[in-house]
Order: structure tokens, then sequence, then C-alpha cells
């Protein structure tokens, strides 16, 4: 059975960094763009980050960009969001997904349950 499992949210201080781990089992992620998402209370989710199946190509929001990083490790079958400086506004569920495709993240078909991420003094 194809699922996600995400892990390495909490709460954290403004300018605190943390790292999000999405490991992936039932399938094998490195045939696959994976993208990270998130949604704020109220608010709809939005994607702020995808990586292709290979890792040389990766987006980001534009308001994360230069504060997040997104990597994969296809042996491990995971898939991390490396986040920095992070802000009150990054408060929020996240969310890894994978998509249909090897490099695009327009079609997500499976997503995990998420991981709480609290920044706040």
């Amino acid at each position: 059975q194809l699922q996600f499992v995400e892990s390495g949210g909490g709460l954290v201080r403004p300018g605190g960094s943390l790292r999000l781990s999405c490991a992936a089992s039932g399938f094998t992620l490195d045939n696959y763009a994976i993208g990270w998402f998130r949604q704020a209370p109220g608010k709809e989710r939005e994607r702020v980050s995808c990586i292709s199946n290979g890792g040389s190509i990766t987006t980001y929001a534009d308001s994360v960009k230069g504060r997040f990083t997104i990597s994969r490790h296809n042996a491990k079958n995971t898939v991390y969001l490396q986040m920095n400086s992070l802000k009150p506004e990054d408060t929020a569920i996240y969310y890894c997904a994978k998509a249909a495709g090897r490099v695009n993240c327009g079609n997500m078909d499976n997503w995990g349950k998420g991981t709480l991420v609290t920044v706040s003094s």
C-alpha cells in the first residue's frame, strides 16, 4: 500500500529552523516528482516546493525562496524540507505528496497526513 509519513514538525521560535522528512513506502520514489504543501488555519492549501524525480529541478513559492530547501534521498525513499529563518506566517500543517509525473507538481495523486509546524515566541 502506497503511504507517506511526514515527520519533523513542532514548535519553533521565529528565526529558528526545522527539517521535515517525508518517508515513502509501498512504491519507489525515484520515478516521481514530490512536493511539499502547507495549509494554514483559515487559508487554502498552497504549494511550498517541488523536486523532480532525479532532484535536478526544484521550485519554490516566492514566500519561502532563500529560506527553504527541498532535497531527496532516493535510496532512502525520503524527501526533506529544510526550513530556516522561520516566520510566524510559516505556521501551518505541512504535507508531502506524490506527483503523477517525473518533473512537475501540477497533478498530485497521493498525500501524506501532514505534520504541524508552529512558529511562535
